[in-house]
C-alpha cells in the first residue's frame, strides 16, 4: 500500500492487488489545514453516491467504484495512471492551457447539472445541507466575512442565497486539482462536498481557480482567462432549469466571494504566498463584492486588465 498525494480532507492510497492496482480513499475527521476544521466522515458516502449518479450521465467522467465501507469512511475505485490521466492543475501550472479541455470540462459539468436538475429523488438522496455548510459555506464565505467586517453583509448574503437555492446536484469541490485529463475526456474526483443545491456554486468554484492561476503564474494570465471563457461558454447552454442569465448572475456574484475566501478563509490556496499578490486579489475581489456584475465575461476582462496594469 503506497500513500498518494491528495487534498486536505482524506488519506489516499494505491493498493496493489493480484488484478492490478486500485485506489483507496479514507475520509479524515479533521482536515489538514491550519484552522481547526472538523467534518463527519460520513461525507465519504455521498462522494460515492455522487460518482454513481454522474456515471449514469457521463460514464467516462468518473472512476469506477469498486467497493465501499461506510462504517470506516473508506471506498475503493479504479486507479488511473498519472501518465495517461494528468491532473489539470499540473497542466495549468506548466502553462498548458488547452481551450478544448476547458470546454470539455464545462460541457461535462453542464451535462451533470442538467440531468439532475429539479429531480426530487436526487434531492432526497443528497440532503446534505449540514455537510455542505460545514465544508463550504462556513469555512469559505462565513469565515471570510469575519475577516472582512466591511464586506460581511455581502458575503453572508451570498452564503444564504447559495444555501437556499436548490436546483441540481452539486459537486462542491469542482477545481483543477480534482480533474484528470484522460484520453476519453475529463475525469472528476473528490466529491466529498456533494449536495443538492445551487449549480452556480460549481461553476463559480472552478472559474475562481482559473483566475487565481493568473495571480500565481501572471505570464499566462490571459491564457487562463481564455480557458475561463471557454469553460463558461460550454457550460451555460446546458442551463435549462432556469434562464441561463440567472444562473450566470449568481455565479458572477459568488466568484469574488470565493476568490477572497481562498486568501482569507479557512482553506487558502497554498500557492499564493506573496503578500502583495494576496493584496491584489483582495482588492480585485472586494471591488466586485461592493459593485457586483452580472456577466462572467466582465470579470474575466477586468482580470486581464488588472494583469496588464
Amino acid at each position: 500500500m503506497f500513500p498518494l498525494a491528495g487534498g486536505v480532507s482524506s488519506e489516499i492510497f494505491r493498493v496493489e492487488l493480484p488484478g492490478g492496482p486500485v485506489c483507496v480513499k479514507r475520509a479524515l475527521p479533521k482536515l489538514k489545514v491550519a484552522a481547526d476544521w472538523r467534518v463527519p466522515v460520513e461525507r465519504n458516502r455521498y462522494e460515492v453516491e455522487w460518482m454513481r449518479v454522474a456515471s449514469e450521465i457521463v460514464p467516462s467522467a468518473v472512476p469506477r467504484i469498486l467497493g465501499e465501507d461506510r462504517d470506516t469512511g473508506c471506498f475503493a475505485m479504479d486507479y488511473l495512471e498519472p501518465a495517461s490521466h494528468p491532473v489539470w492543475k499540473d497542466q495549468l501550472r506548466a502553462g498548458i492551457v488547452d481551450l478544448h479541455v476547458a470546454a470539455a470540462i464545462g460541457d461535462v459539468l453542464g451535462r451533470i447539472h442538467s440531468a439532475t436538475s429539479d429531480r426530487a429523488e436526487v434531492a432526497a438522496r443528497f440532503a446534505t445541507d449540514a455537510l455542505f455548510d460545514a465544508l463550504r459555506l462556513a469555512p469559505y464565505l462565513e469565515a471570510t466575512a469575519h475577516q472582512h467586517p466591511r464586506l460581511s453583509p455581502r458575503l453572508l448574503d451570498l452564503a444564504q442565497t447559495t444555501r437556499t437555492t436548490k436546483r441540481a446536484l452539486v459537486h462542491g469541490d469542482f477545481s483543477p486539482k480534482n480533474l484528470l485529463i484522460g484520453p476519453a475526456g475529463p475525469v472528476i474526483l473528490d466529491a466529498e462536498c456533494a449536495w443538492y443545491g445551487d449549480p452556480a456554486f460549481d461553476l463559480a468554484f472552478v472559474l475562481n481557480h482559473l483566475l487565481l492561476k493568473g495571480a500565481w503564474q501572471p505570464q499566462w494570465r490571459a491564457r487562463y482567462v481564455k480557458a475561463f471563457a471557454a469553460l463558461a461558454a460550454a457550460y451555460l447552454p446546458h442551463v435549462a432549469w432556469e434562464q441561463p442569465q440567472k444562473c450566470e448572475e449568481r455565479a458572477a456574484a459568488l466568484l469574488p466571494g470565493l476568490m477572497l475566501a481562498r486568501i482569507d478563509g479557512k482553506s487558502p490556496v497554498e500557492y499564493l504566498t506573496d503578500e502583495s499578490t494576496k493584496n491584489a486579489v483582495r482588492a480585485f475581489a472586494s471591488s466586485l463584492l461592493v459593485n457586483p456584475v452580472a456577466q462572467l465575461e466582465t470579470i474575466g476582462r477586468r482580470w486581464v486588465g488588472e494583469g496588464s496594469a
